[in-house]
């Protein structure tokens, strides 16, 4: 794999420009693949995407590998461990917590051994602290997300370890310029009052804007401090907040076309004449034909058409991606999926129009 570009964001700058870690024309994956192989994944993720390889994730193999125990195996003075309900937060690691971990470390492993000498830009992710307190249980069942203070204690637990995680990641694979994912597909949920209780009956009151976007610009703090550059951030969910998002200081936007809705589009202009970058589902997730690269990505051409935003910039703002992740996929067509990314942002690049 070559290094497409040196650019990297200070701290505490602007959102960086569209594509400037990654070059134009990129292609990437969300997070998850298929399988419980890490050293296939890896050597799947880095051979299929030459300018934006990330560290896969495989669910497959059960809690701890999923997105949120992985998460939680990053925690700074939090644990947690599985219950028939989903994970609640603990009082020390158990055996949850360590095979999170171990987990973590077998993917690292494998990542590494497929990026020896690699100079780029490289995606590693994380549940970003919203999803994170909607997912996790306090000890009486509830969710942290009912909690203030559980909701701060976690989004400074989580701050602390991606810290950790993401200066290992950089001994690792040294010439990496590493960029941040924050997984927030519950995002949307928490803003607008949607998450369920534990009994099913009601309703977490909806959190605050301002502190919801307060939480997430601090984490975009640390990955700038860790990294040198503003993290992205991925939601599957619709009505994806775009505003928010860019007002956090993320430098790309990761969303499921197929959820793009009308309302949403004066949004996505200002956010691209701000500088965001949007990592765009175009690919379908799951086994089934695929369509032409070009047909993949015409959608997209109609939105700037639609925007009156140049061509040109296309290929500078457009990262293509698979709608979400590819854990329920088969091995063959995750691959082929990838691969068709590649082309689909490959024509992107070559015909704007």
């Amino acid at each position: 794999m070559s290094d497409k570009s040196n650019n990297e964001q200070e701290p505490g700058s602007r959102p960086q420009a569209a594509g400037k870690s990654w070059g134009t024309g990129a292609a990437t994956g969300v997070g998850s693949m298929p399988g419980g192989d890490a050293r296939e994944a890896a050597k799947t993720v880095t051979g299929s995407l030459e300018a934006l390889p990330y560290l896969p994730e495989l669910p497959a193999r059960g809690p701890g590998a999923d997105m949120i125990g992985r998460t939680t195996g990053l925690l700074v003075d939090v644990y947690a461990h599985v219950e028939p309900s989903g994970w609640r937060i603990s009082d020390r690691p158990g055996r949850d917590t360590k095979r999170a971990r171990s987990w973590l470390g077998e993917d690292l492993d494998a990542l590494e051994e497929y990026t020896q000498g690699y100079e780029g830009a490289l995606k590693v992710s994380a549940v970003g602290p919203w999803t994170l307190a909607a997912a996790l249980e306090l000890r009486g069942g509830e969710a942290a997300l009912g909690d203030a203070g559980a909701c701060r204690d976690l989004a400074a637990s989580l701050a602390e370890g991606l810290r950790e995680h993401l200066a290992d990641v950089r001994r690792r694979v040294p010439g990496a310029r590493i960029v941040l994912q924050l997984d927030e597909p519950s995002l949307t949920a928490v803003l607008t009052g949607r998450v369920r209780t534990a009994s099913g009956y009601r309703t977490y009151r909806a959190v605050d804007r301002a502190v919801v976007e307060g939480a997430l610009r601090d984490l975009v703090t640390v990955a700038r401090e860790a990294t040198g550059q503003a993290p992205v951030v991925h939601t599957c969910a619709p009505g994806v907040p775009f505003a928010l998002l860019r007002r956090a200081g993320f430098q790309g936007i990761s969303f499921d076309f197929s959820l793009f809705t009308e309302r949403e589009e004066e949004a996505v202009g200002e956010a691209v004449e701000a500088g965001t970058a949007l990592f765009m589902g175009v690919v379908p997730g799951t086994d089934g034909p695929l369509s032409d690269p070009a047909g993949s990505v015409m959608g997209v051409r109609t939105l700037w058409r639609r925007l009156g935003l140049a061509p040109g910039t296309l290929a500078e703002s457009v990262v293509v991606t698979p709608s979400c992740g590819l854990a329920g996929a088969s091995p063959a067509y995750a691959r082929a999926a990838l691969a068709h990314c590649v082309r689909a942002a490959k024509s992107l690049a070559d015909n704007p129009e």
